[in-house]
């Protein structure tokens, strides 16, 4: 089972609220994560980008290669650097951020051989955004990025060492958190439902069909 399989709903799983919201509710609890005191997000499509990539898989493919398809690698976060905040005198709290965001990508292709592969890069934008900013704490805050790209054309290079140039959407998703202990109204402890094993029965079309014929209806 899981939480969103069988009749395993009620107060103590997650999902849509039914009725009452308060109904359930027994305690406030600390809960320690981070809090997002403000985001944006900027969506848009960039045309001609180079990427140097790395991590041929596998290695020493035989150019030139074929683009196939691309995405930000789920493995590799969005990193900041070069940050600068100029707090705004005529808005109190509020803050120029400006910033470079480098999204790290995996690029799937094929060979001269038509072998596939897959690759790795990253490219870097810069951010000039005005984002609410809290004032200095002994608990500091940080800027993140985070997002998703897609590669929607790639043209690779005769030979290798030079670099892959691409057209992508990028949603980006700037961030301005902190980590805190926050207060949270609770309905307790979840109710952990037993596991679903996987299993390919291959019987079981076969072994749902009634035993024996359905009768035929009375014909008059």
């Amino acid at each position: 089972m899981s939480f969103f399989i069988g009749n395993v709903r009620g107060d103590r799983t997650p999902g849509i609220i039914q009725g009452n919201p308060l109904n359930g509710l027994c305690e406030r609890i600390c809960i320690q994560t981070q809090k997002v005191f403000d985001a944006c997000l900027q969506q848009t499509q960039i045309e001609g980008q180079e990427i140097i990539l790395t991590d041929f898989r596998p290695a020493s493919p035989a150019f030139p290669l074929t683009f196939v398809s691309g995405q930000n690698d789920t493995t590799q976060p969005f990193t900041v650097s070069n940050l600068s905040i100029e707090r705004l005198d005529d808005r109190p709290n509020f803050a120029r951020v400006r910033a470079t965001v480098t999204i790290p990508v995996e690029v799937v292709y094929t060979d001269a051989n038509n072998v596939a592969g897959t690759a790795r890069g990253s490219f870097s934008i810069d951010e000039d955004v005005v984002l609410y900013v809290p004032q200095p704490s002994i608990m500091p805050y940080s800027v993140q990025a985070t997002g998703g790209v897609i590669l929607t054309e790639g043209t690779f290079p005769p030979d290798a060492g030079s670099p892959l140039t691409v057209n992508c959407c990028l949603a980006l998703i700037l961030k301005v958190v902190a980590d805190a202990e926050i207060l949270v109204p609770s309905y307790g402890y979840c109710l952990i439902p037993p596991c679903q094993s996987f299993t390919e029965d291959v019987c079981s079309g076969y072994f749902d069909l009634p035993l024996f014929p359905t009768p035929a209806p009375n014909i008059e």
